[in-house]
């Protein structure tokens, strides 16, 4: 996943420039049919029982991976395909921190539910 701006400036200011950052409690994992990118935008799924959803990640080494399945609801209409993830800070607007392309783009009709196993959201720092 890569960083967004918001949160590579974050994580500069708080360890060179001693500037207070807190963490969010919770984090939350959206769903795209266009791709964010640093300054945030793309399309984030709207309508049809979409929602955000709690993510909780356990970190070991260079990589913090998700520990429990993200399971979205069902889907009451069409959600399209979805083609991109982000973590966010807040289950409603907030600040997008991070973003990837999936490996394999799916497309959710309804009665259709989205995924995510345990371990398969990798953020890995180099």
């Amino acid at each position: 996943m890569s960083f967004t701006n918001f949160l590579e400036t974050e994580i500069l200011d708080h360890v060179f420039a001693g500037a207070a950052y807190t963490a969010p409690g919770t984090k939350y994992l959206a769903l795209y049919t266009a791709a964010p990118g640093e300054t945030g935008g793309g399309t984030e799924l709207s309508g049809d029982a979409y929602a955000r959803q709690s993510v909780a990640f356990t970190t070991s080494g260079n990589t913090t991976s998700n520990n429990a399945a993200v399971e979205f609801p069902t889907a009451t209409g069409s959600w399209g395909t979805i083609t991109h993830v982000g973590v966010f800070d807040a289950v409603s607007s907030g600040n997008l921190m991070c973003y990837a392309t999936l490996t394999a783009s799916k497309v959710i009709a309804s009665g259709d539910v989205f995924r995510v196993p345990s371990g398969d959201l990798d953020i890995t720092l180099d």
